[in-house]
């Protein structure tokens, strides 16, 4: 099997941590993430938040609401990576989420995500994101 280029190393690495935000897997999500990571999302009301804190919240709500039953599908629809040197990537995207509602039917949430990555000694870290959802 072919060594990975960066480009598809940053991919698999957002892949992984869209898998860990969708099973509330707050292990791998902190592994992957910055500690000072800055973000620009719908849930920080137009404010640049930094840091784990922010996101750490909505692990622990997820994690007393879900009893496991929830069935989550995450889509990377059209996948751009940009290579900014060796060490450092953009990834764009729009991300599909397709879930269960409380009465147990299927919706999709879509939002559009860049997320930049810094290549570090321990492998690609998450350092910035800026989501935006449909008005």
């Amino acid at each position: 099997m072919p060594t990975p280029t960066p480009a598809e190393e940053v991919l698999a690495a957002t892949r992984r941590l869209l898998d860990a935000v969708a099973a509330a897997d707050w292990k791998t999500y902190k592994e992957l993430v910055a500690d000072d990571i800055t973000c620009f999302e719908p849930e920080a009301q137009g404010q640049l938040v930094e840091g784990l804190p922010f996101h750490k919240f909505y692990f622990d709500l997820a994690g007393e609401t879900s009893k496991g039953t929830s069935h989550v599908t995450t889509t990377l629809a059209s996948p751009v990576v940009k290579m900014l040197g060796n060490d450092v990537a953009v990834v764009c995207y729009v991300r599909l989420v397709q879930k269960l509602d409380a009465a147990g039917s299927p919706v999709v949430a879509r939002g559009e995500e860049t997320r930049v990555w810094v290549r570090r000694a321990s492998g690609w870290q998450h350092v910035h994101l800026h989501r935006s959802v449909p008005g």
